[in-house]
């Protein structure tokens, strides 16, 4: 149950909070300040689903740590920048990457060509292959010392920005001894990962030798804490320095001034059946377009927490509304108690809240509206087979390369392997395969904007609102990451007054 935004944690589940916190905190080390200032103490929403391999969606952690790194990394606009490759240039479906001199990695051997083409090698031949990697055919050549070539089967304006993916991050070669990747003393970031406990916590400290110049905190304890209410209690309680995703119920009753709240590249959208049902009428999906009142679900559900949709692509990514322009519906038509049934999953805690709004909101514009909510791992197959008439999915816009095409097209293209409106639409086709191709730049960001209202033309998606990352941060923590994309957390610059 959601709490009021006036309304203070009940007794019960302040010490419910409180005895779960002690337990989850019980073997963190020391945070006394030293000669070098006090250790970063992190309460983390999701343990590690799989050892901590780069090959997974563990990457982001150890990204997040600043541990591991890659060979490019993105800036806000989402362009690729040098990180452990210095520069880089492409000659058709051959791209070559110069690597950065001075680098070592934590167990002190040297970042070369031969040390980047084995960890991107792994990852190509891995299976499963890293997400950023699905579809592409990739081939990484040590030419000399310091020179690696990239060859894909066909060109892909992309590369650069597939290599800025956590999961493709550069280890050491010891690091692929095992039958599993193992990240410990192998990265090359300014923290070194020193010790992990299973699925409990982990220890990172200084890396004095880090080529980017030393950290400015010691080290970094890192405790996994399920329970968003706990982690809540953390920062009230002062057991934890930063705290990722707190959740919205609990960000009212947290001093406001330890809360910072960064737009998500995440878009909550009422996906509508073009293929079946009632959707299959242009005109009552604009009606349904019509009949959604967003603002009420950022007010209501998300407590003023989240940002109201101009389009799919959200504030995250500033440059869409700059070129942006208005799109031309259809016109809408009359509901005559049409029957929908709307579908979406329990795992996110707000999409009951918003498809119960939504049944309400189109019950009001005259269609019978039915729910049918379940676990995503149990109505997922369903969506993808057009079994409901509207589906509303909390779904992120950038994927791993930072770039917004592939997620329409995986949504929206005939052929896309996400295509829960069972869209089919050929100018919506020709506007995503022409921003797929276009190489990136300002001419990339006009195609997929292009696109984008390609698709909202068609009424088959109706964007909602453009979730937020809260996090907080203890009042003597500076420069901590507030990174959209969440790769960062803990940087070089990060440390603990």
């Amino acid at each position: 149950m959601r709490l009021p935004a006036n309304r203070l944690l009940p007794v019960t589940a302040l010490t419910a909070a409180s005895a779960l916190l002690t337990g989850c905190f019980a073997g963190a080390q020391s945070t006394d300040a030293g000669a070098d200032g006090r250790r970063v103490r992190v309460a983390m929403l999701q343990p590690p689903r799989s050892g901590l391999s780069p090959l997974s969606d563990d990457a982001f952690k150890l990204s997040r740590w600043s541990t591991a790194e890659t060979l490019v990394k993105l800036d806000e606009a989402g362009d690729a920048q040098p990180a452990l490759a210095a520069k880089w240039q492409q000659s058709g479906r051959t791209w070559t990457f110069e690597i950065r001199d001075g680098v070592t990695f934590h167990d002190g051997t040297k970042l070369d060509a031969k040390a980047v083409a084995l960890s991107l090698t792994k990852a190509a031949t891995a299976s499963p292959k890293p997400r950023i990697l699905d579809g592409v055919e990739l081939t990484v050549k040590a030419e000399d010392a310091g020179t690696v070539t990239v060859t894909t089967a066909v060109a892909d304006p992309l590369v650069p920005q597939r290599l800025s993916s956590p999961q493709l991050s550069v280890l050491a070669a010891k690091a692929y001894r095992g039958k599993a990747v193992n990240p410990v003393g192998t990265g090359t970031g300014p923290f070194e990962l020193t010790k992990v406990n299973g699925t409990t916590s982990a220890t990172l400290d200084r890396y004095d030798a880090y080529w980017g110049g030393k950290a400015k905190a010691p080290g970094i304890d890192v405790t996994f804490v399920p329970d968003g209410t706990a982690r809540a209690a953390a920062l009230r309680s002062g057991e934890a320095d930063i705290v990722e995703a707190i959740p919205v119920s609990q960000a009212a009753v947290l001093d406001q001034d330890l809360i910072t709240e960064v737009p998500m590249p995440r878009t909550n959208t009422l996906y509508l059946n073009t293929g079946k049902g009632a959707f299959r009428n242009g005109a009552l999906r604009a009606a349904a377009r019509a009949a959604i009142d967003a603002k009420a679900l950022v007010k209501g559900v998300y407590e003023g927490r989240a940002d109201v949709a101009e389009g799919l692509l959200g504030p995250a990514l500033p440059w869409a509304a700059e070129v942006r322009s208005p799109v031309r519906h259809t016109k809408a038509g009359k509901p005559n108690g049409e029957a929908i049934t709307i579908g979406t999953y329990t795992d996110r805690a707000e999409m009951p809240e918003v498809a119960a709004t939504l049944q309400q909101q189109l019950q009001k514009a005259g269609f019978r509206v039915k729910l049918d909510v379940r676990e995503y791992t149990n109505i997922e197959a369903d969506a993808l087979a057009g079994r409901f008439d509207a589906f509303v999915l909390s779904r992120a816009t950038v994927l791993d390369s930072g770039d917004p095409a592939a997620y329409l097209y995986s949504d929206f293209a005939s052929d896309g392997t996400f295509n829960l409106s069972q869209l089919t639409d050929r100018s919506v086709d020709a506007a995503l395969r022409k921003a797929s191709d276009t190489k990136v730049g300002d001419a990339r960001r006009a195609a997929i904007i292009a696109a984008e209202a390609a698709v909202l033309a068609t009424d088959a998606a109706v964007p909602m609102l453009h979730e937020r990352v809260i996090q907080g941060d203890a009042a003597g923590v500076v420069d901590a990451a507030h990174d959209p994309r969440e790769r960062e957390l803990v940087t070089v610059d990060t440390h603990v007054k």
